[in-house]
């Protein structure tokens, strides 16, 4: 019997329009759901409403309030951080042809959190910019991570070469790492403060938020939507993709940077949330195929639906209460990515 990989391969009309169908519904059941629940209905005419400004007539204030106000900038947040780490992981895997590959591969989550913690221990307010310190802070030392990882791998080896870029990564993020430790085991009544973000929460961020992530999201988006070719011809192996007129060096570069910075946006935001990168990616490869054209954008409408999902159960499930969402992706990537695993691995023995 054919796979199911195989079935659905080359369908990509059906691919596009389930994964539109999945975060649209992950979105509506995350607004919709919670302390007040909110019909579907009332939902859609509140936001037409308030797009279009018209005088809805017969809709609550209250539910008006917790849709524009606490509900749908926290959708809209979790599917931002979801979809910039899931298309991050597939421009990664791709170039470093590897599917363990992730956002967090370069340190640069380390180097983001570094910034955050660094900011939370010493308490850190930056003129003219205020509240939002901290994720500014996050992303200056995100990619100030990414250049020293690329400055230093080049002075190692001036090919740049795969092996050397996440040879250097994981040094730096261990090395980082140990500053966080640190500043943990020194820290008083921040503790639970900076634990909390590094687990990872979209709880009670607003609209402001959504402004800081979103232009970084779209310029790495449009950077790497416009390099999937030369992705498809990088994943064969760099020599292959020069043999076929691409500028390796200079298109690696631009990959990488622009992953960064959807991954240094999304931690800035959000905390760190694992997984997301790892699994979505590979999923949605084993189930529609390795061609990046499809493949990412593919991701950022699976990734933004699933971290919705998962923040939507961080939230209710032991309501009032609220679990961080990288418990749950935890608790959900984990089980999942070592079923991708163990099925892949049964594949490669019976095709032997």
């Amino acid at each position: 019997m054919r796979p199911f990989t195989r079935i659905v391969l080359h369908n990509k009309g059906i691919a596009y329009v389930f994964a539109m169908a999945f975060l649209i519904s992950s979105m509506l059941l995350g607004i919709a759901i919670g302390t007040v629940a909110i019909p579907v209905s009332t939902i859609i005419e509140i936001i037409f409403t308030d797009i279009f400004r018209l005088q809805g007539q017969g809709i609550d204030p209250m539910h008006a309030s917790i849709v524009m106000e606490i509900r749908l900038p926290r959708v809209l947040l979790a599917g931002l951080v979801g979809a910039s780490l899931a298309i991050a992981g597939s421009a990664f895997q791709g170039l470093l042809r590897n599917p363990l590959a992730d956002p967090y591969t370069l340190g640069i989550s380390s180097g983001a959190s570094i910034g955050a913690v660094a900011t939370l221990f010493f308490g850190v307010s930056l003129p003219m910019v205020g509240a939002f310190t901290l994720p500014m802070l996050s992303i200056l030392f995100a990619f100030a991570t990414v250049l020293f990882v690329l400055f230093f791998a080049r002075k190692v080896d001036r090919l740049l070469r795969v092996e050397t870029i996440i040879l250097t990564g994981i040094i730096l993020s261990s090395f980082l790492g140990s500053f966080i430790s640190l500043m943990i085991a020194l820290s008083g009544e921040e503790l639970r403060q900076i634990i909390g973000w590094l687990l990872g929460s979209v709880s009670m961020r607003g609209w402001e938020y959504i402004k800081i992530i979103f232009p970084f999201f779209l310029i790495g988006l449009v950077i790497l939507l416009a390099n999937t070719r030369e992705l498809n011809a990088m994943s064969f192996g760099e020599e292959r993709a020069q043999h076929l007129g691409v500028n390796v060096e200079r298109r690696k570069l631009l990959i990488l940077l622009s992953g960064s910075l959807l991954t240094g946006s999304a931690v800035a935001v959000s905390g760190t949330i694992g997984f997301v990168g790892l699994v979505i990616p590979h999923l949605t490869r084993t189930i529609w195929g390795p061609d990046h054209r499809h493949l990412l954008p593919l991701s950022v409408l699976i990734g933004g639906g699933f971290l919705i999902l998962a923040d939507l159960i961080s939230r209710t499930i032991i309501a009032p209460s609220e679990l961080p969402i990288g418990v749950i992706t935890a608790l959900i990537g984990a089980p999942v990515f070592a079923l991708i695993l163990m099925r892949n691995r049964r594949e490669r023995s019976a095709g032997r």
